[in-house]
């Protein structure tokens, strides 16, 4: 079974939870599911307009890539035309920064990404970190 509704929200619920207790700014977070579709989507009071879509665009890119978007970002240093490429081809939706991370069942099986922006691309990350593995899967950064 794919990632659930259920495991989507708690994601958001948890990731929000570590915003909240580590002091970062508002954040916007979306939950991908199979086959890239969204699963869930929230946006914290006092985020800006284009949030929604940069967290969105990194969890696709991470998900359509099938790699964190840590590894998309070192990626993107040293080959950039690269990351263009396939920024071109995702028709400009792919955000090539940590704060997009995988899902992954615990026997490897990826279910999803979560991309999470709103604070620095690191606390970011952390966020969506703590909300993969509080629902006890796997997250995979790509660093």
């Amino acid at each position: 079974m794919g990632l659930t509704l259920a495991q989507s929200k708690d994601i958001i619920t948890h990731a929000l939870a570590e915003q909240k207790k580590q002091g970062f700014k508002p954040m916007a977070v979306v939950v991908l599911g199979d086959g890239g579709a969204i699963k869930a989507s929230e946006s914290q009071d006092g985020t800006s307009q284009i949030r929604p879509k940069v967290a969105h665009g990194k969890a696709f890119g991470a998900y359509s890539v099938g790699m964190g978007s840590r590894a998309l970002f070192e990626r993107a240093k040293a080959e950039p035309f690269f990351i263009q490429a396939l920024n071109s081809l995702c028709d400009g939706a792919l955000v090539p920064v940590p704060g997009g991370v995988l899902i992954r069942s615990k026997d490897g099986d990826l279910l999803g990404a979560v991309g999470i922006t709103g604070d620095i691309s690191d606390n970011d990350e952390a966020c969506c970190v703590a909300g993969i593995e509080a629902v006890g899967l796997v997250a995979e950064t790509g660093g």
